[in-house]
């Protein structure tokens, strides 16, 4: 019999996939092993908070309606706006509107931002204990349940898997968290203009006019690139704790810091550098521990100038998200330095993950 020879092509299916399509498969990866914390924390944590301020209305009309059936507030009060006199009749904000000057529509407007603003904290506190907790445990874990064999065997470099994990807390966790606040965010202005629907006021002049949700919702995604720099210290802390400690990463990943800051401190040693004890334990324990949870950066060195401004109203105070304000970080040496501080402890945690063994 004669030989077959097979020279056709090799299917598409034995050509090794790109470098991009097995870097966006470990996110992936990443995400499905961690929704919980990536997506249904910050949602629930958005969700809890619309629950509270609904129950917060309800109980503020109930006590008002009670007040009124017991003659406490009588539904003839009068309330003196502007020299003029407001028949308030269990609060009638349609009147309020109608007597408002330009500076009370200002503070107004500012009060709608800030409150906005408050609403959609919940799932941004939420973010920066998901992310401590993920990094603490995304290398420690691989190899404490021996699945870090399985993807040893796999054609994935250690760069792409500490990568992806890098990644995934630095800029997907971030995005899901910022989606789940401004969701959060619209959801309370929605409950506030039932409640002003309800009391004869107009949801458009008294909450959707004056404020700027979209501003603020521009703002907060417009945070994400400035986050994911200003946290990279302590990510890359993080991962370098969990590739290299044998068990409790926590304790490892606290502790030495820590205890480092207590010796400078009993030793003044950074009277060697003509510095104090108080720049060690903000810049190096505070800045490795704490820069995952937003907002942190406000109370930078680098942030003072473009913070220094006078309080006149709480517009000022939502104001201070601003993109400008808030990319004014990228121009200080404490960002980039930090990051750069960061990057070469992910990649220290790359070199830990080839040869780390617990056997």
């Amino acid at each position: 019999m004669n030989a077959v020879i097979d020279t056709a092509a090799p299917s598409p299916s034995r050509v090794a996939p790109h470098a991009t399509h097995k870097f966006k498969l470990l996110l992936r990866r990443e995400f499905w092993e961690h929704k919980g914390g990536f997506l249904w924390a910050p949602i629930w944590a958005g969700a809890i908070s619309l629950v509270l301020t609904l129950m917060a209305l309800v109980v503020a009309e109930v006590a008002a309606r009670r007040a009124i059936a017991s003659g406490s507030f009588h539904g003839d009060s009068i309330a003196r706006i502007n020299g003029s006199d407001v028949n308030i009749n269990g609060l009638d904000l349609g009147m309020l509107t109608s007597k408002m000057d330009a500076e009370s529509a200002r503070n107004l407007a500012g009060g709608i931002d800030l409150a906005a603003l408050t609403s959609s904290l919940w799932p941004m506190v939420v973010l920066g204990f998901v992310v401590f907790f993920f990094c603490l445990g995304s290398l420690y874990d691989e190899r404490k349940d021996r699945s870090v064999l399985f993807w040893k065997s796999l054609p994935l470099s250690d760069g792409e898997t500490v990568l992806s994990k890098a990644v995934s807390a630095l800029l997907v966790a971030p995005a899901l968290a910022v989606a789940a606040a401004i969701a959060s965010m619209f959801g309370f202005l929605l409950l506030v203009s039932a409640f002003v629907l309800l009391h004869h006021g107009n949801p458009y002049s008294l909450i959707w006019g004056p404020g700027s949700p979209l501003k603020v919702a521009a703002s907060m995604v417009a945070l994400i690139p400035v986050y994911a720099l200003w946290a990279l210290p302590t990510v890359g802390w993080l991962m370098l704790c969990s590739a290299w400690a044998r068990s409790k990463p926590f304790l490892w990943a606290i502790l030495i810091p820590v205890f480092s800051g207590i010796l400078i401190s009993w030793f003044n040693l950074m009277n060697v550098f003509h510095l104090d004890d108080g720049w060690f334990w903000k810049n190096i324990v505070l800045r490795g521990l704490f820069s995952v949870f937003p907002g942190t950066w406000y109370a930078s060195s680098s942030m003072q100038g473009a913070m220094s401004m006078k309080v006149d109203g709480p517009g000022d105070l939502a104001n201070a998200i601003e993109i400008g304000k808030s990319w004014a970080l990228f121009g200080s040496a404490e960002l980039w330095i930090g990051a750069l501080a960061g990057a070469a402890m992910i990649y220290a945690a790359v070199r830990l993950r080839r040869w780390r063994d617990d056997n």
